[in-house]
């Protein structure tokens, strides 16, 4: 298995707000994980870092022996987890009204995963030429989507494109989507923040 990340701040903001993590050999598996904070300078870098350096604590507790059903279970228990982190520490600290984070996460092995996620990070997976979204966003433009309000193209111009319905941290109980995936060799597992997903078209990204 090849692994690489990468991030950058991009062309207007001063501070990178993301934040993310590998973990290699747990129980045989790999951890990636992908957050993107929001809240401002010293509130989204802040929880972040905060998310993913919990959810990879928590994560060292899997076992060999884990079926996916409980893998799964683990995932979203360590999001649960920091989720409270997250909120706890904007309780007590004011400047950092307002903190909070998406997450997007996934346990691999050698022929499958499980994904535990909130917010519009998003999870891809790169079989057959084609790239094929496997997670949902939890934003107000894929709740228009859905409702039949607007357009794929309307979407992805639309004014309040960032406006999430769901993130980790910004209140004391969050609802975390999960799911499984098969793969094999030659194919990808991409997780990226929207700083990816909102600038490149997903034919470029599948080409890139």
């Amino acid at each position: 298995m090849e692994i690489a990340m990468k991030s950058h701040v991009g062309c207007v903001r001063q501070v990178n707000e993301d934040f993310y993590a590998c973990a290699v050999d747990l129980a045989g598996r790999v951890l990636a994980v992908v957050a993107d904070g929001m809240g401002g300078h010293q509130a989204g870098d802040v929880a972040s870092k905060m998310a993913v350096e919990r959810i990879l604590k928590e994560m060292k507790k899997v076992e060999h022996n884990m079926a996916p059903l409980e893998e799964r279970e683990l995932l979203m228990d360590a999001l649960l987890l920091a989720n409270q982190e997250v909120y706890e520490y904007a309780e007590a600290h004011p400047e950092c009204n307002g903190m909070g984070t998406t997450v997007v996460a996934t346990l691999v092995g050698n022929d499958a995963g499980v994904t535990a996620h909130i917010g519009d990070s998003r999870l891809y997976l790169y079989k057959e030429n084609e790239l094929i979204q496997h997670t949902e966003d939890h934003s107000l433009v894929q709740e228009l989507l859905k409702s039949g309000q607007i357009n794929q193209m309307e979407a992805s111009l639309h004014p309040q494109r960032n406006v999430l319905m769901r993130a980790l941290g910004t209140e004391d109980h969050v609802r975390i989507d999960l799911g499984q995936f098969e793969w094999s060799d030659g194919e990808v597992v991409l997780l990226c923040s929207d700083g990816l997903s909102n600038k490149v078209p997903e034919d470029i990204m599948g080409n890139g």
